[in-house]
Formats: structure tokens, sequence, C-alpha cells
């Protein structure tokens, strides 16, 4: 049996310290946390940065870095710093620096890098050995070599490489969420369906529970499946709250692709085996007949400038969308006209809070608010020009009528000046799947002799 502790969703979301503890003393053989995703968009990864506070992390680490030292076992984090570029990596590796002078403990640190040079994504691309998943965007070499960071994501394949350093910490780069989980288990002779499954289950803790915030649970492993166990007071796993994990970040409820091939679930059975474990058989891994890791690339969209006014008028609330567009339409027009671009150089919208600002179009609730904040939105190349863009949107905001016969209601500015530069923008370029011979050909490992 392979026993797997997940003290939370994300290293940066708090943990239960009670919980943490029962862990500690239920002797698990792995501590294993995430470290981000794409979910909180692509300037993480653009940037190369963390969205988490710094302060946060370094004292949740600390927390998790004293239990691997009580559990003695191996502690890993997978997609350090959100996005699990190099340099996210290393600003997690400076944190661990810090926090093993702090306590005094010397530490053997492998550092599993995921970054990829988007010149040789390219020539891969030209290659063919970069081929689109579902939905992905059209690309070509030359987007690929603009982007500001490209990541693979490393499979069990990778985090298994990285445990037989015999590190006591592993900090890797981008991940799938279920490998860092899987890896010891698969490495161990478990079963290799109940592994990924498991892993899948466990990936975000205490999510697969009831108390969902509560973070801590442990997953034993075993030649036939896994059991889950959520820690916290209260907390507790039914075969609903584990089976409807499948589904989270996931569009199909059985299948689950990874490197190296897929998860089946479609035949698994979820028996409680008293009022907080779950106990799953049935899973089943499918191996692909090549190995092929997903990437993900972001690169700089121009510079932005928001602005915020608030509609109260009963009629101009009702019509908002009409004003919105027409004011779309003439600042756009005056833009081209005053500052002699082209229309594709910059992008003007307005999106409607408490409107449609979720679904734009696809919106189908009509619901007249008593207010709506009308958020204008300036894209252009660079934040000067995305600035005086947003200041030749101002005047509209302020007094713009939904025709030229009525007058003009009061609207009202958030703030003083309205402007507000968020700096450079990014979007995501990559969803695709990189085909690789030998599974650690787009990684590298490092070990640290740390203290």
């Amino acid at each position: 049996m392979v026993r797997v502790l997940v003290p939370s969703g994300a290293l940066g979301l708090n943990y239960d310290a009670v919980a943490l503890q029962r862990g500690i003393a239920a002797k698990p053989d792995i501590i294993a946390i995430d470290g981000g995703s794409t979910d909180s968009g692509p300037a993480y990864l653009g940037r190369g940065m963390s969205k988490y506070a710094r302060s946060s992390t370094k004292v949740e680490w600390a927390g998790l870095m004293q239990a691997r030292a009580d559990a003695g076992c191996p502690l890993v984090i997978g997609t350090a710093g959100t996005c699990g570029a190099d340099s996210a990596v290393d600003w997690m590796l400076d944190i661990t620096r810090e926090i093993a002078a702090e306590q005094g403990r010397p530490v053997k640190v492998a550092v599993l890098r995921s970054s990829q040079h988007p010149a040789e994504m390219a020539q891969a691309f030209t290659q063919g050995r970069v081929t689109p998943l579902p939905n992905a965007p059209d690309v070509d070499a030359a987007l690929i070599e603009s982007c500001s960071n490209i990541v693979a994501l490393a499979g069990a394949e990778q985090i298994t490489e990285a445990l037989n350093t015999g590190a006591d910490i592993i900090i890797a780069g981008r991940t799938t969420d279920t490998a860092i989980i899987a890896a010891l288990p698969l490495q161990r002779g478990c079963h290799a369906g109940g592994a990924w499954h498991g892993a899948k289950i466990g990936e975000c803790g205490a999510l697969c529970a009831t108390n969902p915030q509560s973070g801590v649970i442990l997953i034993d492993f075993d030649a036939e499946g896994f059991t889950v166990t959520p820690l916290a007071d209260g907390a507790k796993a039914t075969p609903h709250t584990v089976s409807a994990h499948m589904l989270y970040e996931n569009s199909d409820p059985f299948i689950l692709h990874e490197p190296g091939g897929y998860l089946d679930v479609s035949k698994a059975k979820y028996q409680p085996l008293n009022d907080t474990s779950v106990r799953v058989t049935g899973s089943e891994w499918v191996p692909s007949e090549r190995y092929t890791v997903k990437l993900e690339g972001a690169r700089g969209a121009g510079f932005q400038t928001v602005t915020m006014a608030l509609l109260r008028d009963e009629r101009y609330v009702q019509n908002a969308q009409i004003w919105a567009d027409d004011i779309v339409g003439k600042c756009s027009a005056k833009v081209v006209d005053r500052l002699h671009l082209k229309s594709d150089a910059f992008s003007i919208e307005i999106r409607l809070l408490g409107h449609s600002a979720s679904f734009g179009m696809l919106e189908t609730k009509q619901i007249t608010p008593t207010e709506i904040c009308a958020m204008g939105i300036v894209t252009a190349k660079s934040e000067g020009l995305s600035q005086e863009i947003a200041k030749l949107l101002n005047p509209y905001l302020l007094h713009h009528p939904l025709t030229q016969e009525e007058e003009v209601p009061t609207f009202a500015f958030l703030f003083s000046p309205p402007e507000m530069p968020r700096g450079e923008v990014f979007e995501f370029t990559l969803n695709h799947v990189l085909q690789l011979e030998n599974p650690m050909d787009a990684f590298t490992l490092e070990v640290h002799e740390i203290g």
C-alpha cells in the first residue's frame, strides 16, 4: 500500500493544521500538493510569476517542510508558482532556501524544470511534432516563437525520475495536477487505474468531500484501487462527492487524458467503508501508442487601460447594450480620426456588469437591475496609447445620450481619474501536445543540497 497525504488543493489556499497533524500521525509515504494551474488566466504564465502572496506561500510551505521532517517522507509540489515556468520555480526554490535556513535543517531538493524555448517549439511545430488538441487556436511558427513563456506538462514519468534522486523535497515546474499524486503509487506497483483515478479525486484535496475548504485528505493506494479519507473535523467522503470530482476541470465524467494514456472510470465502483471513507475499484488505465505532453504558451497581447461608470437612470439601464454599442462605434471612429490609427491597431470594449458581462451575447436572462456598471476596456500596443484612447472614451461614459433629442441623465465615475492602467496583458496561444521519444526529452532535473 502507498499512502499519500494531500494538504490542500493548492499551496497558498491554506490548510487545516489539526487535520494535517492527523495525516502526519498516519505515517504517509509522501506529501503532495499542487502549486497552481491555468485557472487564473494567462498573465501568470505570460509573466512567469505566482498569483499567491509570497508571505502566505512561505508560511504554508514552512509548515509542510516541518511536516515532511516529522513524517520522514518526501514532499512534492507540482506547477510551482502558479504557472510552473522556470522563473516561478526559482521563486519557490528561493523560498525553500530561506525556510531551510530558518528551520536549521539541511534538505536535498530536486528541481524539475518544464520551460521550453519558443524557438525550439516553433521548430518542433514545423517538423510536425506539435499538434493541436480539440478547439486549439490556429498557430504558426512565428506566433509560437513570440511567446514569452511556454511550459510542458510533466506526467508521472518525470516525477518518478525526480523521486529516484532520493530528494527530500521536489519542486516541479508545470505538471498535470494528478502526476504528483500518481507517481509514487505507480512506481511501487499499485493498480494503474486506481493510481490515476485516486490522483484525480485527490488533486484538489478536500474538494472531493464535504467541508471542502478544510483541505487535508489521505489516499491509500493498493493493488486493486484506492481509498480516500478526509481528515478534518466533520469532513466526510461519500460516493457522490468522490465520483462527482471527475467532472472538476474535466468535460468528460469518465475519461481523463494524461501523458502516456488515458483513465477510464466508466466501470468504477464507489463503496462507502464507513461514515468518512470511500473505497474505489474498477478504474482502468489505457496506455497510448505514442508519448505526448501538453504544451501551454502565453504571449503579450498589448497594454490595457480600464475605466468604469455607473448607469442608474431606468431608461439607460433598460437600453444599456444599445448605449454601449453606440459608444464603441462612435469612439472607435474618433480614435481613427484623431490618432490616425488603423481600426485593427486597438480595441474598445464596454462590458456591462450586472447585465451581460459574464456571457455577453450568450446571456439569456432578461432582468432589469437598478443599476449597471459600464466597464470600458481599451487595449493598444503601448500603455501610453491605451491611456490616450481611454481618455477619448471618457466623455462618452459621462455624457453620451441614447438619442440626440433627449436630455442626458447623470452618470457617475467610480474613481477620479477614472482611467486605470493595467499594464501589459497576455493571451494563451497554445493548446497543443508535443510528441517525445523519451519522457525526459522536454524536461531537466537538477539536485540542490541546501543548508
